[in-house]
Order: C-alpha cells, then structure tokens, then sequence
C-alpha cells in the first residue's frame, strides 16, 4: 500500500475536517476537490461512510461560520473590510455578498458555500443584521449539508476516473505530491492576479476626507452621494449626501458643470463600489467624479460632522 494512499486512509476524516474549517475561514485552500476525492473513496465502505463524512464536514463548516457570525454580530459591518483583506478574491465580494444576503436573507445560507467567497461573508452578515442563533445554524447546516453532499456525490459518482487519476499520483511518487502543490500555487497565484487586475481597473484619483472638509467649510457644495448598501445608511452620513447604488444608477439625474466636483463614498475596502459608480458616471459624461479615500470610516475617523435619522 502506497504512503500517499494509507495517509488518505488514516487520516482522511481529519484532512477532511481541517480543509473545510480553514477554507471557511477565508484560507484559499479549496476544500470542494478533497470531499470530491473523499466521496471517490466512498466506495470503500469499510473506510469511509457517507453519513460520518458529511458530518464532518458540516461540523468543520459550521464552527468556523458560526465563528464568523459571532464576530460580525460584535464588531458589525467593520469585520467586512477585514474579510476582503484577508480573501484573495475580488473586493467586489462584500458588495455582491450584502446584496445577495439583504435581498434573500439567512435563505441566502443555503448557497453561499456555493459561490468563492461568499461563505464567511455571509456568516459575518447574518451576526450583523441581527440573524438569530438558531436560525442562522439551521440554514448554515443545511447549506453545508447540501455543498458537501453534492461535492461527496460528483465523487462517488466519478470514482472510477478519480481512482486511476489518484494512481496516476501514487506512481509519480514525490513527483505527483509536488505536482499537487504546484496546481495549489497555481490557483492562488491566479485569484492573486485577479484581485491585483481588478484594482488597477478601478485605479483613479481619490480625494481625502481633510479635503472634502476643507470644501465644505468654505461654503462650496460638491456633489456627494453615499453609495452604500440602504441598510449601511442607518449608521449616520455625510452631510448633504444622495444616495444611490448600481441598481438605482440610471434613476439619479443631477446637474452640475464642468467644474463641479462630484464626490462619491461607501465602506468597502478600496472604496470598489463608490469606484465602479464614479467610473459609470464618467461614461454618462460627469468627469469631475472621485471616490473619498476610506469612505465614510475614514471621514469618522477624522472626527467630522455626519448626520443621521436622530
């Protein structure tokens, strides 16, 4: 018996187990081909059981969401910018995540696991906006369930091809170990590069909240809207803003000359969603568009005036 194929053997549960959890903790380690392999191993019933393995990796996926969803109910949305800062995926993540959870609710547990980046983000919305408990671990469960049972099911379904590929491997020896970590780098490098590709696209020139200020106190009145998510509104904004998302884009009509700044801010990282509206404005001809540096947190950092509905 290969080494390669008794460490599956011993150890296939706790492999299991450990790519899940640091997968649903934000790690770009992929845990979907693992529960792929482990159900080709399935066929083995004297060394791996449906019903034991599913467990495990819905345990693994459940404590380290239900970490997340504590953390987002503590810290609220702040914990969302550390998300996308630790995630190699697009900053668009936290965007398309509050709007997938806001407009599905904790419903939106049942596929999240489904879409790269999504899950841990999910988990932390749901503790933010005040998902209860017990509801959040019955959806989280049951989206867990259905991601690795599919994952467990394509395995069983494909042992065969698995098998001789897993052969294939074991004969490679060192080779085909190395082979395996050169695919892993492969897959990191390239959602690093998507990410970096992503931010050059929205690089332009930002305008800091001490000069936003500075505008404002000398009586002039840029144009400001708040592009946040309407449940993110709640916590107070910049005097003067209008609000707007991509979705109601095409509905806001302003007018402003040439020289008339039009300044934009939100609360994710890279300020990517006042970014993409600035860039859309600027092909319905606005030119003088800037996203705010840090958005609105920074321009509470800094201790400036924001208005809110008390």
């Amino acid at each position: 018996m290969s080494y390669i194929t008794e460490l599956i053997q011993q150890f296939g549960l706790i492999i299991v187990f450990v790519n899940v959890f640091l997968e649903q903790l934000g790690l770009p380690i992929p845990a979907y081909p693992t529960l792929v392999i482990a159900g080709a191993l399935l066929i083995s019933p004297e060394q791996f059981s449906f019903p034991v393995v599913l467990l495990t990796a819905v345990v693994a996926a459940v404590i380290a969401d239900t970490f997340w969803y504590f953390t987002g109910r503590k810290y609220g949305n702040k914990v969302m910018s550390k998300l996308c800062k630790i995630s190699l995926s697009p900053d668009t993540c936290v965007a398309q995540s509050q709007s997938l959870f806001l407009k599905f609710g904790p419903p939106a547990l049942l596929i999240c696991k489904f879409v790269p980046g999504f899950a841990s983000i999910s988990s932390a919305l749901a503790g933010s906006t005040g998902t209860k408990l017990i509801v959040f671990l019955i959806m989280d469960g049951l989206g867990a369930a259905l991601w690795a049972g599919s994952a467990l099911w394509l395995g069983s379904l494909f042992s065969n091809a698995i098998d001789e590929l897993m052969s294939i491997l074991v004969e490679m020896g060192k080779w085909g170990m190395l082979l395996v970590l050169l695919a892993l780098l492969v897959f990191i490098a390239s959602k690093w590069w998507e990410r970096q590709r992503f931010l050059k696209d929205l690089r332009m020139a930002r305008i800091s909240v001490d000069e936003l200020n500075i505008l404002l106190a000398k009586g002039e009145t840029p144009i400001i809207l708040d592009t946040r998510a309407p449940h993110l509104i709640e916590d107070g904004w910049i005097p003067g803003a209008q609000f707007i998302t991509m979705e109601t884009l095409d509905e806001l009509t302003f007018k402003t000359n040439d020289n008339e700044a039009v300044i934009l801010y939100c609360s994710c990282p890279n300020e990517v969603t006042a970014a993409k509206i600035a860039k859309a404005l600027m092909k319905k001809g606005y030119y003088n568009v800037r996203p705010l540096a840090g958005g609105i947190d920074a321009w509470r950092a800094a201790g400036y005036n924001v208005e809110n509905l008390k």
